[in-house]
Protein backbone atom coordinates (compact mmCIF):
# COMPACT_ATOMS: atom_id res chain seq x y z
CA UNK A 1 0.00 0.00 0.00
CA UNK A 2 1.21 3.71 -1.16
CA UNK A 3 2.20 5.99 1.98
CA UNK A 4 -0.42 8.49 0.12
CA UNK A 5 -2.66 5.66 0.54
CA UNK A 6 -2.38 5.24 3.89
CA UNK A 7 -2.43 8.35 5.05
CA UNK A 8 -5.86 8.25 3.46
CA UNK A 9 -6.72 5.64 5.66
CA UNK A 10 -5.64 6.90 8.56
CA UNK A 11 -7.14 10.38 8.05
CA UNK A 12 -10.48 7.90 7.87
CA UNK A 13 -10.26 6.39 10.88
CA UNK A 14 -9.31 9.92 12.53
CA UNK A 15 -12.36 11.53 10.96
CA UNK A 16 -14.60 9.21 11.94
CA UNK A 17 -13.47 8.96 15.48
CA UNK A 18 -13.89 12.93 15.89
CA UNK A 19 -17.46 12.84 13.91
CA UNK A 20 -18.63 10.43 16.78
CA UNK A 21 -17.16 12.36 19.59
CA UNK A 22 -18.82 15.53 18.49
CA UNK A 23 -22.08 13.70 17.52
CA UNK A 24 -22.19 11.42 21.12
CA UNK A 25 -21.56 14.94 22.69
CA UNK A 26 -21.95 13.32 26.42
CA UNK A 27 -24.52 11.14 25.38
CA UNK A 28 -27.36 13.95 25.19
CA UNK A 29 -29.07 12.41 22.33
CA UNK A 30 -29.78 12.58 18.86
CA UNK A 31 -28.30 15.69 17.06
CA UNK A 32 -30.32 18.16 15.92
CA UNK A 33 -30.00 20.52 12.95
CA UNK A 34 -28.17 23.32 12.67
CA UNK A 35 -29.80 26.51 11.84
CA UNK A 36 -28.63 28.34 9.34
CA UNK A 37 -27.54 31.84 8.78
CA UNK A 38 -30.55 33.72 8.60
CA UNK A 39 -32.09 31.63 11.25
CA UNK A 40 -28.96 31.96 13.79
CA UNK A 41 -29.18 35.60 12.85
CA UNK A 42 -32.69 35.97 14.28
CA UNK A 43 -31.83 33.34 16.98
CA UNK A 44 -28.87 35.67 18.33
CA UNK A 45 -31.46 38.79 18.09
CA UNK A 46 -33.71 37.10 20.60
CA UNK A 47 -30.61 35.97 22.79
CA UNK A 48 -30.89 36.69 26.71
CA UNK A 49 -30.58 40.17 27.01
CA UNK A 50 -27.97 41.77 28.42
CA UNK A 51 -28.93 43.50 32.31
CA UNK A 52 -28.97 47.24 31.99
CA UNK A 53 -25.55 48.62 33.64
CA UNK A 54 -23.67 45.65 33.92
CA UNK A 55 -22.55 45.28 30.11
CA UNK A 56 -19.01 45.11 29.79
CA UNK A 57 -16.79 42.78 32.49
CA UNK A 58 -14.45 44.12 34.89
CA UNK A 59 -10.78 44.46 33.36
CA UNK A 60 -10.16 41.82 36.50
CA UNK A 61 -12.17 39.27 35.35
CA UNK A 62 -11.00 38.90 32.19
CA UNK A 63 -7.93 37.43 30.29
CA UNK A 64 -5.14 39.58 29.18
CA UNK A 65 -5.01 39.96 25.03
CA UNK A 66 -1.44 39.02 23.47
CA UNK A 67 -1.12 40.86 20.38
CA UNK A 68 -0.28 38.59 17.54
CA UNK A 69 1.71 39.47 14.39
CA UNK A 70 0.27 38.56 10.53
CA UNK A 71 0.18 35.20 10.37
CA UNK A 72 -0.68 31.83 8.06
CA UNK A 73 -3.22 29.78 7.90
CA UNK A 74 -2.81 27.07 5.83
CA UNK A 75 -5.87 25.24 4.59
CA UNK A 76 -6.30 21.65 4.50
CA UNK A 77 -8.65 21.17 1.11
CA UNK A 78 -7.06 24.61 -1.22
CA UNK A 79 -8.59 24.21 -4.31
CA UNK A 80 -7.57 24.02 -7.79
CA UNK A 81 -6.92 27.71 -8.18
CA UNK A 82 -6.41 28.17 -4.65
CA UNK A 83 -3.64 29.42 -2.47
CA UNK A 84 -2.41 26.63 0.32
CA UNK A 85 -1.78 29.50 2.28
CA UNK A 86 -3.94 32.35 3.46
CA UNK A 87 -2.66 35.76 5.41
CA UNK A 88 -4.13 36.24 8.66
CA UNK A 89 -3.90 39.73 9.86
CA UNK A 90 -2.70 40.60 13.12
CA UNK A 91 -5.40 40.35 15.96
CA UNK A 92 -4.73 39.93 18.98
CA UNK A 93 -6.38 36.58 21.46
CA UNK A 94 -6.39 35.69 25.21
CA UNK A 95 -3.48 34.19 26.78
CA UNK A 96 -5.92 30.73 27.77
CA UNK A 97 -9.04 29.77 27.72
CA UNK A 98 -11.89 31.35 29.64
CA UNK A 99 -12.02 29.94 33.40
CA UNK A 100 -14.96 28.80 34.93
CA UNK A 101 -14.49 31.59 37.83
CA UNK A 102 -14.61 34.04 35.02
CA UNK A 103 -17.64 32.92 33.16
CA UNK A 104 -19.02 32.38 36.98
CA UNK A 105 -18.41 36.36 37.00
CA UNK A 106 -20.30 36.47 33.71
CA UNK A 107 -23.16 34.66 34.95
CA UNK A 108 -23.52 36.93 37.74
CA UNK A 109 -23.51 40.23 35.92
CA UNK A 110 -26.07 38.40 32.93
CA UNK A 111 -28.42 36.04 34.93
CA UNK A 112 -30.24 35.42 31.73
CA UNK A 113 -27.09 33.15 31.30
CA UNK A 114 -27.25 30.85 34.63
CA UNK A 115 -27.68 27.20 34.07
CA UNK A 116 -31.62 27.26 35.31
CA UNK A 117 -32.66 30.23 33.13
CA UNK A 118 -30.56 30.12 29.87
CA UNK A 119 -33.38 28.60 27.00
CA UNK A 120 -33.43 25.53 25.61
CA UNK A 121 -32.65 26.83 22.05
CA UNK A 122 -29.30 28.92 23.09
CA UNK A 123 -28.03 25.92 25.04
CA UNK A 124 -29.13 22.36 25.38
CA UNK A 125 -29.91 20.84 28.68
CA UNK A 126 -26.20 19.57 30.25
CA UNK A 127 -25.08 23.11 29.77
CA UNK A 128 -22.54 24.21 33.13
CA UNK A 129 -23.47 20.44 34.18
CA UNK A 130 -20.55 20.24 35.79
CA UNK A 131 -21.77 23.15 38.34
CA UNK A 132 -23.36 22.27 41.63
CA UNK A 133 -25.62 24.76 40.87
CA UNK A 134 -25.87 28.20 38.96
CA UNK A 135 -23.52 29.65 41.07
CA UNK A 136 -21.47 27.41 42.43
CA UNK A 137 -18.51 25.73 41.32
CA UNK A 138 -16.74 22.04 42.21
CA UNK A 139 -14.37 22.11 44.34
CA UNK A 140 -10.80 23.73 42.60
CA UNK A 141 -12.98 24.21 39.09
CA UNK A 142 -11.99 28.08 39.64
CA UNK A 143 -9.09 28.24 37.32
CA UNK A 144 -10.21 24.98 35.28
CA UNK A 145 -11.59 26.00 31.72
CA UNK A 146 -15.37 26.37 31.47
CA UNK A 147 -16.54 23.90 29.55
CA UNK A 148 -20.39 22.66 28.77
CA UNK A 149 -20.92 25.70 27.36
CA UNK A 150 -22.53 26.23 24.30
CA UNK A 151 -21.80 28.50 21.35
CA UNK A 152 -23.99 31.06 21.86
CA UNK A 153 -23.08 31.18 25.71
CA UNK A 154 -19.51 31.43 24.58
CA UNK A 155 -20.26 34.56 21.81
CA UNK A 156 -22.28 36.16 24.47
CA UNK A 157 -19.86 36.07 26.99
CA UNK A 158 -17.09 38.02 24.36
CA UNK A 159 -19.52 40.17 23.63
CA UNK A 160 -19.55 40.84 27.79
CA UNK A 161 -15.85 41.75 27.34
CA UNK A 162 -16.05 43.66 24.74
CA UNK A 163 -14.54 41.33 22.86
CA UNK A 164 -15.30 38.46 19.76
CA UNK A 165 -14.76 34.62 19.27
CA UNK A 166 -11.67 34.37 17.22
CA UNK A 167 -12.33 32.74 13.50
CA UNK A 168 -11.65 29.29 12.45
CA UNK A 169 -8.38 30.96 10.26
CA UNK A 170 -7.07 32.81 13.12
CA UNK A 171 -7.45 30.16 15.53
CA UNK A 172 -5.72 27.77 13.16
CA UNK A 173 -2.94 30.21 12.23
CA UNK A 174 -2.10 30.56 16.01
CA UNK A 175 -2.32 26.68 17.00
CA UNK A 176 0.14 26.30 13.82
CA UNK A 177 3.13 28.37 15.90
CA UNK A 178 5.16 26.00 17.98
CA UNK A 179 7.01 26.31 21.33
CA UNK A 180 10.13 26.96 19.30
CA UNK A 181 9.09 28.57 16.60
CA UNK A 182 6.57 29.90 14.16
CA UNK A 183 6.09 27.01 12.31
CA UNK A 184 5.34 24.64 14.41
CA UNK A 185 5.93 22.37 11.36
CA UNK A 186 9.32 22.39 12.23
CA UNK A 187 9.12 20.91 15.35
CA UNK A 188 8.63 17.35 14.71
CA UNK A 189 7.15 16.48 18.19
CA UNK A 190 4.21 19.22 17.78
CA UNK A 191 2.15 17.06 16.23
CA UNK A 192 2.70 13.88 18.04
CA UNK A 193 2.11 16.10 21.35
CA UNK A 194 -1.35 16.68 19.94
CA UNK A 195 -2.37 13.11 18.96
CA UNK A 196 -1.03 12.07 22.39
CA UNK A 197 -3.51 14.40 23.89
CA UNK A 198 -6.53 13.36 21.53
CA UNK A 199 -5.76 9.74 22.32
CA UNK A 200 -6.04 10.43 26.62
CA UNK A 201 -9.81 8.42 27.71
CA UNK A 202 -12.14 11.04 28.37
CA UNK A 203 -13.45 11.70 31.92
CA UNK A 204 -10.45 12.69 33.69
CA UNK A 205 -10.55 15.76 35.41
CA UNK A 206 -9.33 19.07 33.34
CA UNK A 207 -5.81 20.88 34.09
CA UNK A 208 -5.91 24.49 35.33
CA UNK A 209 -5.55 27.16 32.22
CA UNK A 210 -1.86 27.77 31.56
CA UNK A 211 -0.94 24.47 32.55
CA UNK A 212 0.74 23.64 29.27
CA UNK A 213 3.88 25.66 27.74
CA UNK A 214 2.94 29.15 26.38
CA UNK A 215 4.12 28.87 22.24
CA UNK A 216 6.55 31.18 21.11
CA UNK A 217 4.21 34.25 20.71
CA UNK A 218 2.98 33.83 24.28
CA UNK A 219 -0.33 31.91 24.29
CA UNK A 220 -0.68 28.52 26.10
CA UNK A 221 -3.28 25.23 26.05
CA UNK A 222 -3.96 25.38 22.56
CA UNK A 223 -3.51 22.09 22.56
CA UNK A 224 -3.77 20.05 25.57
CA UNK A 225 -5.73 20.98 27.54
CA UNK A 226 -9.91 21.64 25.86
CA UNK A 227 -10.74 21.68 22.18
CA UNK A 228 -12.37 25.47 21.59
CA UNK A 229 -14.94 27.13 19.96
CA UNK A 230 -14.31 29.34 16.64
CA UNK A 231 -16.83 31.78 15.95
CA UNK A 232 -17.64 30.23 12.09
CA UNK A 233 -17.11 26.50 13.69
CA UNK A 234 -19.79 25.53 10.99
CA UNK A 235 -18.42 27.34 7.56
CA UNK A 236 -17.28 23.64 6.57
CA UNK A 237 -20.65 22.18 7.06
CA UNK A 238 -22.66 20.81 3.98
CA UNK A 239 -25.27 22.63 1.89
CA UNK A 240 -25.89 19.86 -0.70
CA UNK A 241 -28.11 16.50 -0.63
CA UNK A 242 -25.12 13.95 -0.98
CA UNK A 243 -21.38 13.34 -1.85
CA UNK A 244 -21.89 13.94 -6.02
CA UNK A 245 -23.27 17.75 -4.67
CA UNK A 246 -21.30 20.06 -6.54
CA UNK A 247 -21.44 22.68 -3.41
CA UNK A 248 -20.55 19.92 -0.71
CA UNK A 249 -17.30 21.28 1.35
CA UNK A 250 -14.98 18.57 -0.03
CA UNK A 251 -13.42 18.44 4.01
CA UNK A 252 -16.56 17.22 5.59
CA UNK A 253 -15.58 14.07 3.67
CA UNK A 254 -12.00 13.99 4.82
CA UNK A 255 -11.16 10.72 4.91
CA UNK A 256 -11.74 10.35 1.30
CA UNK A 257 -10.48 13.77 0.50
CA UNK A 258 -6.79 13.49 1.80
CA UNK A 259 -5.40 12.71 -1.42
CA UNK A 260 -6.34 16.30 -2.30
CA UNK A 261 -5.63 17.67 1.04
CA UNK A 262 -2.17 19.98 1.19
CA UNK A 263 -0.70 17.97 4.23
CA UNK A 264 -2.50 14.81 4.51
CA UNK A 265 -0.19 13.76 7.50
CA UNK A 266 -1.35 17.06 9.50
CA UNK A 267 -3.62 14.28 11.28
CA UNK A 268 -4.43 17.18 14.14
CA UNK A 269 -6.08 19.51 11.97
CA UNK A 270 -7.97 16.79 10.15
CA UNK A 271 -9.41 15.40 13.73
CA UNK A 272 -10.81 19.24 14.35
CA UNK A 273 -12.30 19.78 11.28
CA UNK A 274 -14.33 16.47 11.84
CA UNK A 275 -15.07 17.57 15.09
CA UNK A 276 -16.18 20.79 14.41
CA UNK A 277 -18.46 19.76 11.51
CA UNK A 278 -19.98 17.60 13.98
CA UNK A 279 -21.00 20.55 16.52
CA UNK A 280 -24.21 22.63 16.71
CA UNK A 281 -24.55 25.73 18.14
CA UNK A 282 -26.38 24.26 21.05
CA UNK A 283 -24.36 21.66 21.69
CA UNK A 284 -22.22 21.41 25.17
CA UNK A 285 -18.86 19.05 25.28
CA UNK A 286 -17.49 18.16 28.47
CA UNK A 287 -14.33 18.60 27.11
CA UNK A 288 -14.80 22.02 25.06
CA UNK A 289 -14.44 25.08 25.81
CA UNK A 290 -13.44 29.07 24.32
CA UNK A 291 -11.41 31.45 24.61
CA UNK A 292 -11.88 35.39 23.50
CA UNK A 293 -10.03 37.48 21.19
CA UNK A 294 -10.08 41.10 19.38
CA UNK A 295 -9.39 43.23 16.37
CA UNK A 296 -6.71 44.85 18.47
CA UNK A 297 -5.49 44.68 22.37
CA UNK A 298 -7.95 47.47 23.67
CA UNK A 299 -8.21 45.68 27.00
Amino acid sequence: MSPMRRASLDVTTLCLLAGLAACNHGGQGVPHAEPNAATTARLEQSAPAEVPGQARAPDSDVTTLVPLPRLTYRTLFPGKDEAKEVAVAPFAIEAHAVTNGQFLAFVRAQPKWQRSAVPAVFAESGYLRHWRSDLELADDDADRPVVNVSWFAARAYAQWCGRRLPTLAEWEAIAGVGLRNLDARTEPDHNQHILDWYARPAGAALLPVASTPTNVLGVADLHGVVWEWVDDFNSALVTGESRGDSALERSMFCGSGALGAADPRDYAAFMRQAFRSGLRAAYVVGSLGFRCAADTPTR
